[in-house]
């Protein structure tokens, strides 16, 4: 595990905001790694999570998964069954703009899962979306190859590591 603090890794660029970007403070935290950290990989699918579980059963190799889920509330785009694959297949976390479910399973895993809400109902299962190109969490946009740092105080997002070892 990378040992970082997004306090300590933000301080360096106080006077220059836009070498990394901070994510508003609307993520709640629901997976079983309080902090974690990885290159991103990216997703764009809005209630339909057929992609999501495409690349969460395949390996991770300590990357985050950003999900953008348009905000949507409606329905949870990751759930148990996906958050024990994704620890089992290596990947650091997860990150939802939108909805996930079954809490107790989420909280049980190895894997970082932050997301705006919980909602008990299923997505579809149609595959619709995209994944490999930029996207915007709540008007920040996250590139693939980016760098997430996720921690009680906040995630972080750099073009490059920002972390020592």
């Amino acid at each position: 595990m990378i040992d970082f603090a997004t306090c300590d890794l933000c301080d360096p660029f106080r006077d220059d905001p836009t070498a990394l970007r901070v994510l508003p403070p609307e993520w709640h935290d629901y997976g079983g790694l309080p902090r974690f950290a990885g290159p991103v990989a990216t997703v764009q699918c809005v209630e339909d999570n057929l992609i999501v579980k495409s690349l969460l059963d395949s390996p991770g190799q300590g990357r985050v998964l950003v999900v953008d889920g348009g905000g949507s509330l409606r329905t949870a785009l990751v759930g148990g069954n996906l958050a024990a694959a994704a620890a089992r297949n290596g990947w650091a976390g997860i990150v939802v703009d939108g909805a996930v479910r079954d809490v107790a399973e989420l909280r049980a895993t190895a894997v970082g899962v932050r997301a705006l809400a919980l909602c008990p109902m299923p997505p579809a299962k149609r595959g619709t979306g995209s994944q490999g190109g930029p996207v915007r969490l709540r008007g920040v946009v996250v590139r693939p190859g980016d760098w997430l740092y996720a921690d009680a105080d906040g995630i972080v997002v750099s073009h490059q590591p920002l972390h020592g070892g």
